[in-house]
């Protein structure tokens, strides 16, 4: 295990919701990991890429490769912006850049890998089982371009009194999708209804996802409406609580 992480804390964990960076940074300093998080880091570049300005996003990744690269490991607590350094910036990056972004994709993790690769020390619990019965919403980006469906499912399995009870529809787009939700709202709007209506279905006290943007968009419209819905949270500040609950050093907040 790296024994030290620089921690992305994407656009979403920077401007509007930081709660899933704090966490995580908690649960990698109990694994015994020194996290830092480099003042220079800025956007990936997905928003522009997915808008149509590749030289954008290209100018952005140089940034991302140059700020990130002096470190062993890095963790993110994005799902979908793991998925842009991994699987995209070989497309819009050339040369010397090219390869110097290959190089740091291999220690490139999000969240869940690298917790469910290197946190099997981690003894985290929560007695009450009303609280800790979840569902779990697979991001767009995470599950299709990263290709990563199983880890965060591995890590609740790790959490002692967390009970998985899956969605009909787990994997379809919450409507988020970056800059889709402001170009259709109306759209979103019925995509995120549709989403929150599975997860009351299951019963489930929280809707967990390992992707702050889709959470961010959930949390939003779950306050905006009056039908009932499991609470937006992320699977780090899940694990963050329940490693605080497994120590009796408070209940979930």
């Amino acid at each position: 295990m790296p024994d030290r992480v620089a921690l992305f804390a994407t656009c979403v964990g920077d401007l509007a919701a930081p709660g899933p960076a704090r966490a995580a940074v908690e649960v990698l300093e109990q694994m015994g990991v020194t996290v830092e998080v480099p003042a220079g880091q800025s956007c990936c570049g997905q928003p522009a890429l997915n808008s149509g300005f590749p030289r954008e996003a290209a100018a952005m990744a140089r940034c991302w490769v140059a700020t990130f690269e002096p470190f062993p490991a890095v963790v993110t607590v994005s799902g979908s912006c793991a998925g842009m350094v991994r699987h995209h910036y070989e497309r819009i990056l050339d040369g010397e850049w090219r390869r110097r972004a290959s190089a740091l994709f291999a220690r490139t993790w999000e969240f869940t890998q690298f917790v469910a690769a290197y946190g099997e020390e981690l003894r985290p619990r929560l007695e009450d089982t009303e609280q800790g019965t979840v569902t779990y919403h697979d991001s767009c980006h995470m599950l299709r371009n990263l290709g990563e469906r199983q880890a965060p499912r591995d890590v609740l399995a790790g959490i002692g009194g967390v009970r998985l009870c899956e969605m009909r529809d787990p994997d379809i787009c919450c409507g988020f999708g970056g800059t889709f939700s402001v170009k259709f709202p109306e759209v979103s709007t019925a995509m995120a209804d549709r989403k929150l209506d599975q997860g009351q279905a299951t019963g489930a006290r929280y809707l967990v996802s390992a992707d702050a943007g889709c959470l961010l968009h959930l949390s939003g419209r779950a306050r905006a409406r009056t039908a009932a819905a499991p609470a937006p949270r992320h699977i780090a500040e899940l694990l963050r609580d329940a490693l605080a609950a497994s120590r009796g050093q408070g209940e979930l907040r």
